[in-house]
């Protein structure tokens, strides 16, 4: 389930913390909602042409590499309508092992860099390493 903007609340608890994932591909948008709202985030998922933006949003999950929007032009964008907000980029363009990603992360201003394909165990320890990981319901 993807959240109402009307729930987005920006707060240091990370059980309020608020995720906006850009990601053309809707099968990707969808299984990575799923494993963030599972986990307890607050979650607005959008595709590359879609307008809308979440000024409270805490993180940005970025893929770089979308028809219209490629890699830098895909972040100017995301930085500009999300100033100040962290962003953990995803492509398949990067490659899984290799020690490329913090120069890559770096050179681009992003905070953290996720080759695809990656599972939802290192999508929620990228996550909890930037924005903490949400406090347990005991209510």
């Amino acid at each position: 389930m993807i959240g109402s903007s009307a729930e987005f609340v920006r707060a240091s608890d990370p059980a309020m913390s608020s995720i906006v994932i850009i990601e053309q591909d809707p099968f990707m948008r969808s299984l990575l909602s799923e494993w963030l709202t599972a986990d307890g985030y607050r979650v607005h998922a959008v595709g590359e042409d879609d307008g809308e933006s979440h000024p409270d949003a805490d993180l940005l999950i970025v893929d770089l590499y979308m028809p219209r929007h490629l890699g830098a032009g895909r972040l100017r964008s995301a930085k500009h309508t999300y100033p100040g907000v962290p962003i953990i980029a995803v492509s398949a363009q990067f490659h899984a092992g290799l020690d490329c990603a913090g120069p890559i992360a770096q050179s681009l201003g992003v905070d953290r860099v996720i080759a695809k394909p990656f599972g939802r165990d290192a999508l929620l320890h990228a996550v909890q390493s930037m924005i903490g990981a949400p406090a347990l319901d005991t209510g």
